[in-house]
């Protein structure tokens, strides 16, 4: 796995290099493209709490979105909302717990995952995503959302009035800071070059028509009315600690910082612990 990983690495700083010699434009969108591609799809059996829901599909734009709907005679409703790369299904403790807590729980597959339609995904397609479940099926009480799906969330909900003390956004380890995903990105294929991370930005704005740095959690935060408790860990590399950290700079009432250790991006959402006590605070 390893060797396949370097022998793609190097492909994609080969093309990089070919690109760039014909205008930093070329460089950016094939990064752009990569930066939007999830690099697996969900293609397992599901699990049996969403499997035995409604299952649920609607058009967003040219991509037909799936994902379902269980518990449906409650009033209060939550929906799931998963990172990069993965599914609503790893989230099925989480959907099994809200089901003892008496709501109703939405779950979708983000456009290019499981089988909801489309090759690529950024994060306006995925809060374009969340405005429509909104609107379909909203009004939603609480919010439970991981990394990529933490920044598409609170895209989304900076745009959607929402009341004060009702609505509950439960974000774990988010993808706090689109600056330092470049950053994160451009390390793993070891491009330090500047060059290549401009020609990203430059993209993304020329795309968005907003820069890199708009895409934060952290700046999203300060325009949302929900009670936000942020769970994150200090050995997250994935999308570091140290962004979730300049959170309590702000001085936000609204928005309570967890820190864990020793799990990491991904086992953070699995441990246990970590889930009761989101679910002590819903």
């Amino acid at each position: 796995m390893k060797i396949q990983k370097n022998i793609i690495y190097k492909y994609i700083r080969t093309k990089l290099y070919f690109l760039d010699a014909f205008g930093s434009q070329y460089s950016g969108a094939y990064a752009f493209k990569l930066f939007c591609t999830p690099y697996t799809r969900y293609q397992g059996k599901g699990t049996d709490i969403f499997n035995k829901g409604e299952q649920l599909q609607f058009q967003l734009e040219k991509c037909k979105i799936s994902g379902c709907r269980i518990n449906l005679n409650q009033s209060k409703k939550a929906l799931i909302l998963h990172g990069f790369s993965s599914s609503y299904h790893k989230f099925s403790n989480y959907a099994e717990a809200l089901v003892k807590k008496g709501y109703q729980v939405l779950a979708f597959e983000a456009p290019a995952h499981g089988k909801s339609e489309g090759k690529r995904v950024n994060a306006l397609d995925y809060s374009k995503m969340i405005k429509k479940i909104i609107e379909l099926y909203g009004p939603i009480d609480t919010y439970i959302a991981h990394s990529f799906g933490g920044l598409a969330v609170c895209l989304a909900l900076e745009e959607t009035p929402t009341p004060m003390n009702d609505t509950k956004l439960v974000l774990i380890a988010p993808a706090t800071e689109t600056t330092s995903a470049i950053e994160g990105a451009f390390n793993i294929l070891k491009l330090p070059q500047q060059k290549f991370k401009d020609a990203l930005r430059e993209t993304i704005l020329r795309k968005s028509g907003k820069p890199a740095q708009w895409y934060s959690v952290r700046r999203a935060l300060k325009h949302i009315q929900a009670q936000v408790i942020w769970v994150h860990d200090q050995d997250d590399f994935i999308t570091p600690y140290r962004d979730a950290q300049k959170i309590l700079e702000d001085h936000l009432p609204h928005v309570h910082l967890i820190t864990t250790k020793g799990l990491g991006h991904q086992k953070i959402y699995k441990d246990k612990d970590v889930q009761n006590l989101v679910m002590e605070y819903l």
